[in-house]
């Protein structure tokens, strides 16, 4: 009697297919390009990824885990719109990670480090003067994400992808319009301490970095005075 034959797990191509959503998602989110609130409808990324509803609702799930999408009951998911609480707490995570992070880097330093951290610096110079806005965005948070690859440490590099995702949304909502989102000449000083080997410097760096972003930021709760027209309108 012939064996039974089972048909191929196709589960590797949904697996794959999964992260290239959810690399999508977050990419769109980096660059500006999907704004807080956004309809997530799974339909439509479906068609877009060539990808089951099953699929979609798994990758949007993951980001929903991640703190970048939120999920709806009998609504869907929408890009995630973090509030000025959250705002503070992605910034005090940050600052408690990354000056550990840029220690690691520092043991971890090489020549093809240095160049790669070189070249990062020009493509943002590049992006500042043709003022490419979304490559500017996009290119500031991989400066961060950069560094934390180049320490080694896969936790903090986990932790650092989804913090950077959610300063992507934060820094879209709450930035002063008269401010950059992320100073080459920051990352610059950064590189500047990592090549020398001075943990210190860099940690003093970083924390200034973060410190500094946050400041431009306009963290005002809606809910802490009721606004009036009157006031605003000036009757």
């Amino acid at each position: 009697m012939a064996a039974k034959t089972h048909p191929k797990s196709d589960a590797p191509d949904a697996n794959d297919r999964v992260s290239r959503i959810r690399e999508g998602v977050t990419a769109a989110i980096l660059e500006h390009r999907l704004l807080p609130g956004t309809k997530l409808g799974e339909d439509e990324i479906g068609e877009i990824y060539g990808a089951s509803r099953t699929l979609v609702r798994t990758a949007l799930q993951q980001l929903a885990h991640e703190g970048i999408v939120n999920i709806e009951k009998n609504r869907g998911a929408f890009v995630a719109r973090p509030t000025p609480g959250d705002a503070r707490e992605v910034f005090e995570a940050r600052r408690l990670i990354e000056p550990t992070i840029v220690d690691h880097a520092i043991d971890a330093v090489s020549p093809a480090w240095i160049d790669r951290l070189q070249q990062h610096l020009t493509e943002e110079r590049e992006a500042e003067l043709r003022g490419d806005a979304r490559a500017s965005v996009r290119l500031s948070g991989e400066f961060h994400r950069l560094v934390a690859e180049m320490s080694g440490h896969s936790i903090y590099l986990g932790f650092l992808k989804e913090l950077i995702a959610r300063s992507s949304l934060i820094i879209l909502l709450y930035r002063r319009h008269d401010t950059p989102a992320c100073g080459t000449d920051h990352h610059a000083g950064i590189v500047a301490a990592i090549r020398k080997r001075d943990k210190q410097a860099a940690r003093v760096q970083m924390l200034s970095h973060l410190d500094e972003i946050e400041a431009e930021l306009f963290l005002k709760d809606p809910a802490a005075d009721e606004l009036r027209l009157a006031d605003v309108l000036g009757v």
